[in-house]
């Protein structure tokens, strides 16, 4: 921003009453990612610790994807946001992907063709990055933001 600029805004929030620190921004944006740690739980063994980045984005609103960090390799999942949302509060889902709460926490289970696994999160990390994606778009109101012209697009490149 430039000096003139600057002074011209600082000049017209003082006429109009407004201090700079009581000015509110609105930042809107289509993504919400949080990064949060895994526990793979194991049978006979103390769990293992694996780093996972779960992603949002609104022009993909019935989704949510989670990455894990598998050393050189990423590990991702992309499933329907429902499975995240109603996992916090009831067993859900069939087949690959399932979702469950238990005392403070959320488990995951993924199963694929190169095998399965059962992970475990801090449900509290989960209810807040579905609260966010509540904010950007509502239960029940995804299909507004599916833009179909796109989608046709890619579905016939």
């Amino acid at each position: 921003m430039s000096a003139r600029l600057e002074i011209e805004n600082r000049t017209n929030m003082r006429e109009a009453g407004i201090k700079r620190r009581e000015q509110v921004v609105d930042v809107r944006t289509d993504n919400v990612v949080l990064d949060l740690e895994f526990s793979v739980v194991l049978a006979d063994n103390d769990p293992v610790k694996v780093d996972a980045h779960l992603r949002y984005d609104a022009r993909d609103p019935f989704a949510v994807s989670v990455s894990f960090d598998a050393g050189a390799n990423q590990i991702e999942w992309t499933f329907a946001r429902d499975l995240l949302d109603k996992g916090l509060w009831e067993a859900v889902g069939d087949g690959d992907v399932k979702v469950w709460p238990r005392a403070g926490a959320v488990f995951l289970a993924l199963c694929s063709p190169s095998g399965k696994a059962v992970l475990e999160t801090r449900r509290p990390a989960i209810a807040d990055f579905m609260a966010r994606i509540e904010r950007i778009v509502p239960v029940g109101h995804e299909s507004e933001f599916v833009d179909v012209d796109r989608e046709l697009d890619v579905l016939f490149s």
